[in-house]
């Protein structure tokens, strides 16, 4: 598997960030790791609570990143489909799979 470059990562960690600052308020920051083509992001909320959030795959296309949501119940990370039918997507689609899925609990 290729790993991103510095360039990519940079962008990714850019996209995600302003994309949650305009859309998912109850994140104060987003916290992003990179392991070879993998890069984990998670969440931290208002109260300090870190949310580990999902994990996408590098293929090549800083446009479009594999997807894996994070499993708390079995704590790993499963490859996923987004909504929009596709393994793969925009880091953007991706993070908002991912904040409907872990952030809903938080807002009850």
């Amino acid at each position: 598997m290729p790993t991103p470059p510095d360039s990519t990562r940079t962008s990714l960690a850019q996209r995600l960030t302003g994309h949650a600052r305009t859309t998912w308020p109850q994140l104060t920051d987003l916290h992003i790791r990179h392991r070879g083509a993998f890069a984990y992001v998670d969440g931290e909320l208002a109260d300090g609570e870190t949310v580990k959030l999902m994990r996408l795959r590098y293929a090549g296309s800083a446009a479009s990143w594999g997807f894996a949501l994070y499993y708390g119940s079995t704590e790993r990370y499963e490859d996923s489909i987004l909504p929009t039918g596709s393994f793969a997507g925009t880091p953007e689609d991706a993070l908002d799979c991912a904040c409907q899925l872990h952030l809903i609990a938080f807002d009850s």
